[in-house]
């Protein structure tokens, strides 16, 4: 099935076909060492515990990189093999060109970019060893419901610009209520529009810090009425999200039923279909129980509308 090298190498970083197995035990390895990543730059924060184990981290750090390195040159190398990229009609390097601005492969080059910049540039990149936190965001690759969660922000992007931009127009017009209010009581917290924001913001996100608070009845009434416009506010863009995840997983279940009906075409699903049914379902983030339960249905469903549920006979 899987005849040259590059096709076999996907197959196991997707973790699909015969090499299920072997791409599940490479990606609990990646999994455990993103987490112990995460956990060694939390512990090299501490100054007592990094000048103790300097060249532990050292150490750990270029095994790393070096193991993420490698994984990110084999998936550019092999991407062209994907489920996604092998049926567009282009070439090789204009595949690669694609999947390199990808969001998962920016987020793979994002985990080693911080320490190849930090061997090369000299001055103090401190900032770039916070950034290396940044490699928690491998885990999206394992993870179905972050998934979704990038495709639903994708698929709604331009309505939660459009809520994003209401909520900035609110935002500026409580700053600027809260400022005529109370500027001239609180010189110190409202004495400003920009200083009249942070107060605004708190609000609007239903925070509330209460180390900014107005005292006058006039602007109390004020930020009572934005503190209930709040709550309206912050719910648009989670129940878009909301809706648009609900919605990823339907169509996601709708294209694997798809294709269970065109396996079925000939009555049966073969192997080599099975093996692509396997594939997809990687593809598009479903369990196991979900694929077997979706084929078990998809078949009875062709079964009933083949042969009669009275005499049996095919129709």
């Amino acid at each position: 099935m899987y005849q040259t090298l590059r096709e076999k190498s996907a197959a196991i970083l997707e973790a699909t076909g015969p090499y299920r197995r072997v791409g599940h035990a490479i990606d609990i390895f990646l999994i455990v060492l993103i987490l112990s990543n995460v956990v060694a730059i939390v512990l090299e924060s501490e100054a007592k515990i990094a000048k103790a184990y300097k060249l532990e981290f050292f150490y750990f750090e270029m095994i790393s990189v070096a193991i993420f390195a490698v994984e990110y040159l084999l998936r550019l190398w092999c991407c062209v093999d994907k489920f996604d990229y092998r049926t567009l009609e282009i070439s090789e390097w204009k595949k690669r060109v694609k999947y390199v601005f990808s969001p998962l492969a920016i987020i793979d080059l994002v985990a080693i970019l911080p320490t190849i910049l930090m061997a090369f540039i000299t001055f103090d990149l401190r900032f770039l060893r916070v950034i290396r936190l940044l490699r928690i965001f491998k885990l999206t690759r394992y993870s179905r419901a972050m998934q979704l969660l990038l495709a639903a922000f994708k698929e709604e992007s331009s309505s939660l610009l459009a809520a994003f931009f209401i909520m900035n127009v609110v935002l500026i017009m409580a700053s600027c209520g809260i400022y005529l209010l109370e500027h001239d009581i609180q010189p110190d917290k409202f004495g400003s529009i920009p200083k009249a924001m942070w107060w605004a913001m708190a609000t609007l996100t239903t925070v509330g810090y209460g180390d900014v608070v107005p005292i006058t009845p006039l602007g109390q009434l004020f930020g009572g009425v934005i503190t209930l416009l709040s709550m309206g506010m912050v719910a648009i863009p989670t129940g878009l999200l909301a809706s648009s995840f609900a919605n990823q997983l339907r169509k996601r279940r709708e294209v694997f039923n798809e294709a269970i009906l065109h396996a079925l075409v000939d009555g049966e699903v073969d192997r080599n279909e099975r093996a692509h049914l396997d594939a997809l379902r990687t593809e598009l983030g479903l369990s196991h129980i979900e694929a077997n339960q979706a084929i078990k249905m998809m078949t009875s469903q062709r079964v009933s509308t083949l042969y009669c549920r009275h005499c049996g006979k095919k129709l």
